[in-house]
């Protein structure tokens, strides 16, 4: 059977030819032939040329959804199988493998497809109406190239419970693929023990992007006096007290991410020098100013504070007074570590809107390092959505 082809008007596809594997709805002249939603289609130049084939939803603004440059790829199981096994022989050359993501979306050339290893178990993301088609075959896939490496998968879970598969036509979902298993699951990341709910946990259970961030501040933190905020399951207060601070108190406005937090320090023998409290940052920075309180090491790893190009003008403020907050609280010599999570708050504005709020309050900023997210999340270029951790490290010191 033919495939239906997908005609672009004349000057359009930018994205697409400078590299990247979206196709919008208002970059297409015609659609020739029958078409299903989540089918494969052809995508043609204004021009005839081909461009390579794809999936194909008349529900996203997301039209098509590039799967190969070679408009003669056929897009079977050894297809797929192909792209799993090169997303995998990529992390294990990259980053500890125990615990990982496997595949990361557009960034593995298989859009919307998310899964995250947690050490013998899979959580697995399907945001693409295509993609969701093959799910249960992708899975299985992997189950297949894990093994051959002597990896057994005892459970996955899928964590499709997200609203931009609205945006594709599709439910939002949770639940088991295959046999139910205790979904609590024991992690060790940079010598530090984990419980990850992959259940009811945020996103897929565990914020693995910022595992070497969470390594590059331990080395700053060894006899230090910590402050963690936004910390969630206490992943950089953690750290911190395994690198040997002397205390760490670690704050989140989520009494469950607390809890967990606190059941995480106990898990590591750190009870005694590692705290964490239920509160709200933006409030309890001003209070902990008033008293007076200092700290050798402040850390900012807030949530997105935007999630659209429309709320940035917001979000810029949100983070310019968390960072000022932070500043003033870092002693003289101290060391703030601060990121963003989203990636319209892009490279240039974050550096921008930190040291705005370094101006602000008459501080000096010396970069210690620029990093962002940890190499099993890849950054595709031209596939901005790819790119969106950004992490710095800085040493604070007062005007002189």
């Amino acid at each position: 059977m033919s495939l239906a082809v997908v005609t672009l008007k004349k000057g359009e596809g930018r994205l697409l030819k400078s590299g990247g594997m979206w196709i919008f709805d208002n970059e297409v002249a015609s659609i020739m032939g029958s078409i299903v939603n989540g089918d494969i289609v052809l995508v043609h130049d204004f021009d005839g040329y081909p461009l390579g084939r794809g999936f194909i939803n008349t529900n996203s603004k997301i039209l098509v959804r590039l799967l190969s440059r070679d408009e003669n790829t056929i897009i079977d199981e050894g297809f797929f199988e192909k792209r799993i096994r090169d997303a995998w022989e990529y992390r294990k050359k990259v980053t500890d493998t125990s615990s990982c993501r496997v595949i990361f979306g557009e960034a593995d050339f298989l859009p919307g497809f998310i899964v995250d290893k947690f050490s013998d178990v899979l959580v697995v993301q399907s945001l693409a109406l295509g993609i969701d088609r093959y799910k249960e075959m992708l899975v299985e896939l992997l189950k297949k190239v894990l093994a051959e490496d002597g990896i057994q998968i005892r459970g996955v879970y899928e964590r499709s419970d997200v609203k931009v598969r609205k945006q594709e036509g599709m439910e939002p979902y949770k639940g088991f693929i295959g046999e139910e298993f205790p979904t609590l699951v024991e992690i060790v990341e940079n010598g530090v023990k984990y419980q990850v709910d992959v259940k009811d946990g945020q996103k897929t259970g565990f914020f693995l992007d910022q595992k070497y961030n969470r390594l590059a501040i331990q080395k700053l933190c060894k006899n230090a006096r910590v402050l963690d905020c936004f910390t969630h399951t206490g992943s950089f207060a953690l750290n911190a007290g395994y690198a040997g601070a002397k205390e760490v108190t670690g704050v989140d406005a989520s009494q469950l991410a607390v809890d967990q937090a606190t059941a995480n320090a106990a898990l590591n023998g750190l009870s005694d020098s590692v705290k964490f409290i239920c509160e709200d940052v933006f409030d309890l920075l001003p209070e902990l100013e008033e008293k007076g309180e200092k700290y050798d090491v402040v850390i900012l790893d807030p949530p997105a504070f935007t999630k659209s190009r429309s709320s940035i003008k917001n979000a810029v403020k949100g983070y310019r007074e968390i960072n000022l907050r932070a500043m003033k609280l870092v002693k003289d010599g101290g060391f703030l570590a601060t990121c963003s999570c989203s990636h319209f708050m892009d490279y240039e504005l974050f550096t921008q809107t930190i040291g705005q709020a370094a101006k602000n309050v008459h501080k000096r900023l010396r970069q210690v390092e620029y990093r962002t997210q940890a190499p099993d999340h890849p950054i595709l270029w031209s596939a901005d959505e790819s790119y969106y951790l950004k992490f710095y490290i800085f040493q604070v010191c007062s005007d002189r």
